[in-house]
């Protein structure tokens, strides 16, 4: 007894299909944009905030870092970006300094972001911060006389 019912020409009408579908592939790769395929390593200018500060990162731990010799939290949400514009997990450069463009949480003044440079972005003139501005005080806040 022969259950199966396929036919030969269902063999070829696969292998059309196929050839179809590797034709639009082809076709769609042709179209990309030729910028999607260089890395900002190589030559591609990232676009920094205009908040972002120029210092230096050594991270400590998953949740503390050292900005500019000066201890500082990192935000819960905190990015940290290769020069490549990669993600990059914390866990995975503990102990590891860094030239860096950075972003403060300005309610918090926690570490909101972080982009590690190339030699050429480092090269690049941009405000640097010596000091870690915080919202915390210490008192009632009044002025002392």
């Amino acid at each position: 007894m022969n259950r199966c019912t396929t036919s030969r020409s269902t063999g070829l009408h696969h292998l059309r299909h196929a050839a179809l579908a590797a034709l639009a592939c082809t076709a769609l790769l042709a179209v990309l944009p030729v910028a999607a395929q260089v890395s900002a390593g190589l030559g591609l200018n990232r676009p920094f905030p205009e908040a972002a500060l120029r210092g230096t990162l050594t991270i400590a731990s998953t949740t503390q870092a050292s900005l500019n010799g000066q201890a500082i939290r990192m935000a819960p949400g905190m990015r940290l970006f290769s020069p490549q514009n990669a993600l990059v997990m914390a866990h995975t450069v503990l102990g590891q300094t860094f030239q860096v463009n950075y972003v403060l949480e300005p309610s918090t003044g926690l570490l909101h972001a972080a982009w590690i440079l190339t030699e050429a972005e480092a090269a690049q003139p941009r405000k640097g911060s010596d000091t870690i501005t915080t919202n915390i005080t210490t008192g009632s806040g009044a002025v002392l006389k």
